[in-house]
């Protein structure tokens, strides 16, 4: 019997502590749109969404940001990552740190994910507008 204890297994959802696992679980992210909630003491502080441009480890001197424009995630931020399999069958990411979490869904066009909205175009509603055409001057017979 081997002594070295079996790697983990996960099956749609889990949590994992390792270096290895969270930028495993992570990856899928990396160029994507996401949702993002920060919560401090189970409190929303922050909402938004944005493009996951980087997920780095071992990396010290690089920070965890979350911006609209910009999400760069340092898995060497966070304590431990908790996921789960969302009914639509796309994950929601728990990445905590003390009491400060940050939750992220995947958010593919046209989805609004949790508290946020996703940007749209704006519209101009012109149901109480007529269109009108301006003609010149009649042709003159024979001219035509």
């Amino acid at each position: 019997m081997s002594s070295v204890p079996p790697a983990k297994f996960f099956v749609n959802r889990g949590i994992v502590s390792s270096r290895t696992d969270l930028l495993n679980v992570l990856r899928p992210l990396e160029k994507q749109t996401v949702a993002y909630r920060y919560y401090r003491a189970h409190e929303l502080v922050q909402h938004g969404l944005g493009w996951v441009e980087r997920i780095v480890a071992n990396e010290p001197e690089t920070s965890t940001f979350f911006t609209p424009l910009s999400i760069c995630l340092n898995v060497d931020s966070f304590e431990h990552l908790e996921f789960e399999t969302r009914p639509d069958q796309l994950l929601t990411y728990r990445l905590v740190q003390g009491d400060e979490a940050v939750v992220i869904d995947f958010a593919p066009a046209g989805v609004t994910v949790g508290d946020a909205v996703e940007p749209r175009q704006l519209e101009f509603d012109t149901s109480g507008y007529v269109q009108m055409e301006l003609l010149g001057p009649d042709p003159i017979e024979g001219e035509a």
